[in-house]
């Protein structure tokens, strides 16, 4: 918080007294609003600042976009939800948590301790209140009926699933639990069901993911998949008005975490057909036009000027191509296959030019569209190719507000509010990524190492790419630049050898 002291002019004659107006003080005071949308799924080819030949339009994010400082080099550092949130939310690798691999499934418990510190509580313990809308999966604790586990604990599908759930009572360990003073969506997808704050009022109607089994659920709102991205935009956009009317002047922490451009592609009639790259990208520019809707809410309410926007997604794109021809309709929560014979006139790339997708240590699976507006503080349309990764939040955010992170929290976050700024390139100069897996990948500066597989029946050795050179990762330098591949071995090991302070 800046201080200002009221100024004293000395005067021969007489002394004159200027005080600065509570008003003044207030505007120079006051600590900015934080938006953070993160999409679910997103490919870094979606948006045309990213890949000039994408087929999406997408107005409201273009418009941010020229708006923000777009980093280029910015990473999830996984490429599935589960363990780039903990990221986000803990300044942490995913790798110090207890999930290893992949995200967590139905009724798992919370992968953040009691004593850790997140993002959430970070901006609370700063003077925010926080709110967040959509998609938690970082575990989440619910009551049964008869104190044992929830059946379909541990699994993304089960017949019984929530049968001895009792949904009279309170969730526990979840977002409520680590930082957020209002939540409304759900823990995790396959759970379907959706808890404002602490109770479960409402469900998805799914094919796939039932409730049926579940007992005592007359009190249940269900929503289709279509209504749902809609319906968080609704709340969110009320949460900014009722905040604004209030007498609560606490800055606010706004994070909107849409299930969006997630499968099943769930579009709305009104948006199916209006791109050129098939129900994905119709997807994608539905989820454009409920975040046009959240940015024109802060224009009316006089927010804009002292809000911070953050957007980034949690991943690379499902699909490696994506067009008016093919089946996506059909596409399930996994790699999604593309008829070699079927002709397609238009096509898009959801990743742009970077190999791989979600769920690869490539980077279309890692690396993410990243674009901060603040206006009069960060330079607007700039790109910057610092690294940075999703961790960073809350130590950047933590030097912008004079919050002093405990030791015990925030291993792997780095300061980066000066690239924000576009003042330098930052301090960061590697970053640690994850396949879905247990793959784990070194970028360092403009070298790229993936470790050898698992699998001793696999036939690729580890990886080394170039990205100064090579950014689609297509040749191969392993074996001819063996100095570089020990060197950059070695710094992975020591990276994830360190002893995190919470462990």
């Amino acid at each position: 918080m800046i201080l200002i002291s009221p100024k004293i002019v000395f005067c021969p004659l007489f002394f004159t007294f200027i005080f600065i107006c509570p008003g003044l003080i207030a505007q120079v005071s006051q600590k900015p609003n934080i938006v953070f949308i993160l999409a679910d799924d997103l490919g870094y080819g979606d948006l045309k600042t990213y890949n000039e030949e994408s087929l999406i339009p997408t107005p409201h994010l273009n418009q941010l976009a020229e708006e923000s400082i777009q980093l280029t080099n910015a990473y999830c550092p996984a490429a599935v939800c589960t363990p780039t949130r903990y990221a986000l939310m803990t300044g942490n690798y995913p790798f110090r948590s207890s999930n290893k691999r992949g995200v967590l499934a139905n009724y798992e418990p919370s992968l953040m301790s009691q004593e850790q510190v997140t993002l959430p509580e970070m901006l609370q313990n700063s003077g925010y209140t926080t709110a967040g809308f959509g998609k938690w999966h970082l575990g989440t604790t619910f009551p049964t009926l008869d104190g044992k586990k929830p059946a379909g604990y541990g699994k993304h599908k089960a017949d019984d699933n929530g049968a001895n759930l009792d949904l009279s009572k309170p969730v526990s360990d979840g977002p409520m639990d680590h930082g957020f003073d209002h939540w409304l969506g759900f823990s995790c997808a396959s759970e379907c069901w959706i808890f404002e704050d602490r109770m479960v009022t409402a469900a998805f109607l799914h094919d796939f993911y039932t409730t049926e089994a579940a007992k005592n659920k007359d009190h249940i709102q269900y929503y289709e998949l279509e209504e749902y991205l809609p319906y968080i935009t609704d709340e969110s956009i009320s949460y900014l008005k009722q905040h604004t009317s209030s007498q609560n002047k606490k800055p606010f922490f706004l994070y909107f975490s849409p299930y969006v451009p997630h499968i099943p592609l769930a579009v709305n009639e009104e948006f199916r057909g209006k791109t050129e790259a098939g129900l994905y990208g119709d997807y994608v520019q539905e989820l454009d036009h409920h975040i046009g809707r959240i940015l024109n809410t802060l224009d009316e309410l006089g927010l804009t000027e002292n809000t911070i926007i953050f957007f980034a997604s949690d991943n690379g794109s499902h699909f490696s191509v994506a067009a008016d021809e093919l089946p996506m309709e059909e596409a399930v929560n996994s790699p999604f296959e593309v008829d070699e014979n079927i002709e397609i006139d238009q096509i898009h790339y959801p990743n742009g030019h970077l190999r791989g997708t979600k769920r690869d240590a490539w980077e279309g699976g890692v690396r993410t569209p990243f674009l901060a507006r603040w206006p009069g503080h960060f330079p607007a349309g700039e790109k910057n190719e610092a690294l940075f990764s999703l961790n960073d939040m809350m130590a950047t955010l933590a030097a912008l507000l004079a919050y002093d992170i405990p030791s015990h929290s925030a291993k792997d976050s780095y300061n980066l509010l000066s690239v924000l700024e576009g003042k330098d390139k930052g301090a960061r100069n590697s970053v640690v990524v994850q396949s879905s897996g247990a793959s784990y990948g070194l970028r360092w500066n403009q070298w790229k190492y993936i470790a050898e597989p698992e699998s001793e029946n696999s036939a690729l050795p580890g990886q080394l790419y170039d990205l100064a050179e090579d950014e689609s990762e297509t040749t191969n330098l392993y074996n001819e630049r063996p100095d570089m591949v020990a060197s950059m071995k070695q710094k992975l090991a020591e990276i994830m050898k360190s002893k995190a302070s919470n462990d």
